[in-house]
């Protein structure tokens, strides 16, 4: 018997399902020197050249349950569930300040054999608070008032933890996705500017009289004023995509992540991309990630509630976000963050949540507003 329900966006699927399998792959790829040849902090070599392939298909079976759940799950439940969610991940921001020192910041709590990131669970519990927040009915965006309370000791709390750990890269996303989130919810232009204004001297202050990375940020406008003065994360970048020209060096041929490269596993992945599969690579690449925004953002004009389309809004502008400056580190256009590129970078904590965020995504595909086109 045939139904007219809804189906899942599987086109949407196909694509997070690729870029996961290439961030297997290029993880493999690019970690495989570094797990041989690399020491640890206590001295002692990795397991083996697989080591963080290992760990990543423990995470790809994780993220895919994650996603399959967020799928099924109902979302006006997680209505219900918003406060739980809210309080149990800014406690998590709070916790991760007693977990020892990793990389000299306090981003990571360790969970035995892995580690979670608790700022990139909050960011989306953050967009779930203000999608449900800002669709009830009488909520008013005419007065500044209204956005001091409720909304500034949550946003407000929640990127000062993050900027202790220090994390001036998640509070950039974040800051994007609530500035427009409150634009798409009908807030006036000059607060919106007022926002931006006042974002743009906030990060001021926290580089250049807190002093927090005052020097990659110099170092960024000496390279832009001259190019030879270029950061060395930056510059190493640029030269692993110029080694691949058109085509790349081939699969597991890369010169750069032999040490050269920096976190040629994470931060800079694409980099890894652009000299093993060439420009085609980065074009597939950015196709892919172009293809999973556009059927993001085509979900989210089709929901039939305004809870729904800030949700879907929401979770496409955390995503957009993030990739958008972690490819900008890598090309140069801006000093480096320390974001991770989603579903392609080693990491547990951004496959898995960005996993869900896709899963939410699906669930919403099937509520749409008259039939497809």
């Amino acid at each position: 018997m045939k139904t007219n329900q809804p189906k899942y966006d599987y086109i949407l699927l196909l694509i997070v399902s690729v870029l996961i399998l290439l961030g297997s792959v290029m993880v493999y790829s690019s970690s495989s020197a570094i797990a041989q040849g690399a020491m640890t902090e206590a001295g002692r070599k990795y397991s083996s050249h697989a080591f963080f392939l290992k760990r990543q298909l423990i995470y790809f079976l994780v993220a895919y349950l994650a996603m399959y759940v967020a799928a099924r799950f109902d979302v006006e439940r997680l209505r219900r569930l918003l406060w739980p969610l809210l309080l149990s991940s800014s406690a998590l921001l709070l916790v991760v300040f007693f977990a020892p020192v990793t990389r000299g910041t306090h981003r990571w709590l360790p969970l035995g054999i892995v580690s979670i990131q608790p700022s990139e669970l909050f960011k989306y519990i953050l967009v779930l608070y203000l999608a449900h927040s800002l669709s009830q009915k009488g909520r008013s965006l005419d007065t500044v008032k209204n956005y001091l309370w409720p909304y500034g000791p949550i946003i407000l709390g929640g990127a000062l933890l993050i900027l202790l750990e220090p994390d001036l890269g998640v509070v950039l996303v974040m800051g994007a996705t609530v500035i427009v989130l409150f634009y798409l919810a009908g807030a006036r232009l000059m607060h919106i500017g007022a926002a931006i204004g006042g974002s743009a001297a906030a990060v001021y202050t926290v580089v250049f009289v807190f002093g927090y990375r005052k020097t990659r940020v110099l170092d960024f406008f000496n390279w832009v004023a001259d190019p030879m003065q270029a950061p060395y994360q930056i510059k190493q970048s640029i030269l692993s995509m110029a080694n691949g020209g058109i085509f790349g060096v081939g699969l597991g041929d890369g010169i750069f992540k032999q040490f050269f490269l920096p976190e040629p596993h994470t931060d800079f992945i694409f980099a890894s991309i652009g000299e093993e599969l060439g420009l085609w690579g980065l074009l597939l690449t950015l196709g892919l990630f172009f293809g999973l925004l556009w059927r993001g953002l085509r979900i989210a004009t089709r929901q039939p509630s305004r809870y729904r389309f800030l949700l879907a809004s929401g979770l496409v502008l955390c995503l957009g976000v993030n990739i958008c400056v972690n490819i900008a580190v890598a090309l140069g256009l801006i000093p480096t963050t320390g974001l991770t590129l989603p579903f392609l970078s080693y990491g547990g904590s951004s496959l898995v949540v960005s996993s869900a965020a896709v899963g939410l995504l699906l669930n919403l595909s099937r509520q749409r507003v008259g039939a497809e086109g």
